[in-house]
């Protein structure tokens, strides 16, 4: 018997019992789907993340206090003091701008509309650093710092949850947990970023958030620092600058840092671990669906053997070698699994295509990327599966002999 015969003997089979054959390739159809699909999400969050990340630019700096590798005891604090003397040129050469910023969250309100965001209390140089533009109004400035003013930037995302629009929003009057604040502008969009969506957010003055809103243990105590260095190729020696710096204003024992540093490229690493751990696990999961989907197709084929008993021995009695019965049934059990596996294809694709859709129609930046890679990875594994499982109820047909089986009834 040739493949050829094999092939067509087997279509011939499966569509003579097209219920069964359906329902057993189902699993296999779940199964290739699951992969598919949880592949390209996985892929689509990491592309999405580190996209992320990197449109914050590859000159950026994060100064946290803590550190993050090793556990310190005493750990103090970063502070506004330790900002202005990172941000002195002569000190810290590599450095272009320094921003200081606390967060924490509350709720904006206007005119019975309300909005739960993320509260950023930070200085001009915030915008700077973050290469923030406006949709309309202005910046607040170092007097609006020094003054205490009650003003406001509000991201698009909460100008939309307030007033419905991003323009002519300037002057109007907001509250922040209750308090008045004057808006002065409304900040571009940025969508996600590495803390938090970007568009969900409202902008203040520090001093005015510290006093007013986000209370921390010391007055100049802040959560973290965003540096902006010269130019991507400097961020090693600011990194090491900035080092310099803290260690002296902390006093911390030569190896002991209670600070942590991190560069874009750090970011980028930690979520590229991440996502690719989220992935592997995900498509982990999916393909428990192909090992029962394979599981179906054996017991099915150890039936459609025994129904077949009789129409085995009349084929060993007028010549068919053992290998011509293995062929027959291993031919069968494979194009199920690859039948199966392309319509697992098809459905994975349109669970990709329709997640993409929901993200498109909630304004997440988010896009499912289905990979020649994961199919071509599905196809070889729903393949690989048929022949597994095919070949027990396979050898065990070939196995049959002549008169046992012409005497089956």
């Amino acid at each position: 018997m040739t493949l050829v015969q094999a092939i067509i003997e087997a279509i011939e089979s499966l569509a003579a019992n097209k219920l069964r054959s359906g329902l057993t390739m189902l699993g296999i159809v779940v199964g290739v789907a699951s992969v598919v699909a949880m592949l390209a999400i996985g892929r689509g969050a990491r592309d999405s993340i580190i996209g992320s990340i990197g449109g914050l630019g590859s000159n950026l700096l994060f100064v946290f206090p803590g550190n993050l590798v090793d556990t310190v005891q005493n750990v103090r604090p970063i502070t506004l003091h330790d900002a202005e003397a990172i941000a002195d040129p002569f000190s810290v050469p590599s450095v272009v701008a320094v921003a200081p910023l606390i967060e924490g969250s509350g709720t904006v309100s206007y005119q019975g509309k309300r909005v739960v965001t993320s509260l950023v209390g930070a200085t001009p140089d915030y915008f700077v650093v973050r290469n923030y533009g406006l949709i309309e109004g202005n910046y607040f400035t170092e007097e609006h710092m020094l003054g205490l003013a009650s003003v406001v930037l509000i991201a698009p995302d909460v100008a939309d949850g307030l007033f419905g629009r991003r323009e002519g929003i300037a002057g109007e009057i907001v509250r922040i947990e209750g308090q008045p604040f004057r808006v002065m502008g409304v900040l571009e969009s940025k969508g996600g970023g590495s803390f938090g969506s970007e568009d969900n957010r409202v902008v203040i003055p520090l001093t005015t958030a510290q006093i007013r809103l986000i209370h921390r243990n010391g007055h100049d105590d802040v959560d973290m620092l965003m540096i902006q260095v010269i130019n991507a190729e400097a961020v090693p020696q600011a990194m090491q600058e900035i080092a310099n710096i803290l260690r002296t204003r902390h006093h911390t024992p030569i190896g002991v840092d209670d600070f942590s540093i991190l560069s874009q490229q750090d970011f980028l690493s930690l979520a590229s671990s991440i996502t690719n751990i989220l992935t592997i696990f995900l498509g982990g999961i999916a393909g428990i669906s192909l090992l029962v989907g394979g599981i179906g197709i054996m017991n099915i084929m150890l039936v459609s053997v025994n129904e077949r008993t009789r129409e085995i021995g009349l084929r060993k009695a007028m010549g068919a070698r053992r290998r011509d019965i293995l062929l027959q049934f291993l031919t069968e059990s494979s194009l199920m699994s690859l039948f199966g596996g392309i319509g697992g294809i098809a459905f994975g694709w349109l669970i990709s295509f329709s997640v993409g859709r929901i993200a498109i129609v909630n304004q997440v930046d988010f896009t499912p990327k289905v990979g020649l890679d994961a199919i071509a990875l599905a196809v070889l594994f729903s393949t690989v599966i048929g022949l597994f499982f095919g070949i027990y109820p396979a050898n065990r047909a070939a196995g049959l002999e002549p008169v046992e089986a012409l005497g089956y009834s």
